[in-house]
């Protein structure tokens, strides 16, 4: 892939990613330590009680966890694999309308890729993402642990 960048990630959902593209999922906005994604609540995305598909909001959440560690391999510009090992969700309100997942992340990608540089071991460390409604009201929250090996 080329550089990490919205336009770039929306592009590869796309081609990669497609149940992820057309269910709406997109990337809007990474930086060193934070990634937003969204999805909006429609036709292609509902459950039969009118409101988001779980597996479609875990998809939202996972893609503002897993960019920031595409990110983090491109800057290392060694060759890593990462992988989601886990995850858990919880649901709080009804997911309708535009849902926004937030990552915020710190140092551990980095040091996770730096130790498997090290030692030539996988590691492991957790990312959460919180989804809220344009109300800014939480409606669920997924953690996902990832898996990262220096190839």
């Amino acid at each position: 892939m080329k550089k990490i960048n919205v336009k770039n990630i929306n592009k590869f959902l796309l081609f990669k990613l497609p149940a992820a593209y057309f269910t709406g999922v997109r990337l809007v906005t990474i930086t060193n330590n934070k990634a937003i994604a969204k999805v909006k609540f429609g036709w292609r995305n509902q459950n039969p009680f009118k409101s988001l598909y779980f597996a479609v909001l875990a998809m939202a959440a996972e893609l503002s966890t897993g960019v920031l560690v595409m990110q983090e391999i491109e800057k290392s510009t060694k060759k890593v694999s990462m992988l989601v090992i886990s995850h858990t969700g919880s649901f709080h309100k009804k997911a309708i309308g535009k849902i926004i997942f937030t990552c915020e992340s710190n140092d551990i990608i980095a040091a996770s890729i730096a130790k498997s540089i090290e030692t030539g071991e996988g590691q492991t460390f957790q990312l959460s993402s919180i989804g809220t409604n344009e109300q800014g009201d939480v409606v669920s929250d997924f953690s996902f642990t990832w898996s990262l090996k220096v190839k």
